[in-house]
């Protein structure tokens, strides 16, 4: 058994102890202080060293990206399908975002079709049904496209709509794409199109602009016709953006109405 403390050769126990400390306090003692004092700012010449630090993680290589782009361009071109190209995007392990995503979104609607809709990334529901443009969103885009004559569940190919995302994956939380993860999914993007063959591009929002054009502020782009991997491309508000702003339907009735001049008068690239 260890040895009760002693304080000045008094043995003490804790009755004791408790007694001298109530008796400094009724002599005014507030603060515990050493028997000598102590000099807190001279600091002694070296400082004992401590454990040592983990080392931190080495960077990736600056070129790491590149490669990986590199890669997905690779593997893209090799595609002849589009069935090989889905089985490809989906096997690519290179995007962490698929490992958090519950299942792969590629496409939906008719291959072939004149109108190809690009949007940004599948949402929640989407992201349980595996197709694009299932939700609320998707449901106002049927009736949008349905307004001018345009169907993903059409036969004929110049009725028909053939839809698809940027990212094929659901990003955590529904949040914008990063940059790095649209350079990664642009060249399966671009054989997408190349197989499908539309001749129309509907951009649906800021991604697919920053994919196709390079350049985003959705406001300002929808509407005006651009080129986007060779097509005409027509950028237009994301339905989802319609959602919570119902006056801008307004404008993009006139987007539509644009659509269906251009299909009518029948251009080409």
């Amino acid at each position: 058994m260890m040895a009760d403390p002693t304080y000045r050769g008094i043995a003490l126990d804790a009755e004791t102890a408790l007694a001298l400390l109530q008796w400094q306090a009724e002599l005014g003692a507030d603060e515990p202080c050493l028997d000598d004092p102590l000099d807190r700012y001279d600091l002694p010449d070296r400082v004992p060293a401590g454990p040592a630090a983990a080392k931190p993680a080495p960077l990736p290589p600056r070129d790491a990206g590149r490669d990986l782009v590199a890669m997905a361009e690779t593997i893209a071109a090799a595609a002849t399908t589009l069935a090989a190209l889905a089985e490809a995007q989906e096997a690519f392990e290179a995007i962490e975002l698929r490992k958090g995503a519950r299942n792969f979104c590629f496409a939906d609607g008719r291959p072939g079709a004149r109108v190809m809709v690009i949007g940004e990334a599948p949402g929640e529901e989407e992201d349980l049904q595996g197709r694009p443009f299932v939700g609320r969103a998707g449901q106002l885009l049927d009736r949008m496209f349905g307004a001018i004559g345009l169907a993903r569940d059409a036969v004929d190919a110049d009725k028909a709509l053939y839809i698809t995302n940027v990212l094929p994956w659901r990003p955590p939380g529904n949040r914008r794409p990063e940059a790095a993860e649209i350079a990664l999914m642009l060249p399966f993007l671009r054989r997408h199109i190349e197989l499908a063959q539309p001749e129309i591009l509907v951009l649906m929002g800021n991604t697919p602009c920053i994919a196709g054009l390079n350049r985003q502020g959705i406001l300002k782009l929808r509407g005006v016709w651009d080129t986007a991997f060779g097509l005409p491309a027509l950028p237009m508000t994301h339905p989802a953006y319609l959602l919570r702003t119902p006056i801008a339907k307004r404008e993009a009735w006139s987007d539509l109405l644009s659509l269906a001049a251009r299909l009518e008068v029948g251009e080409k690239p």
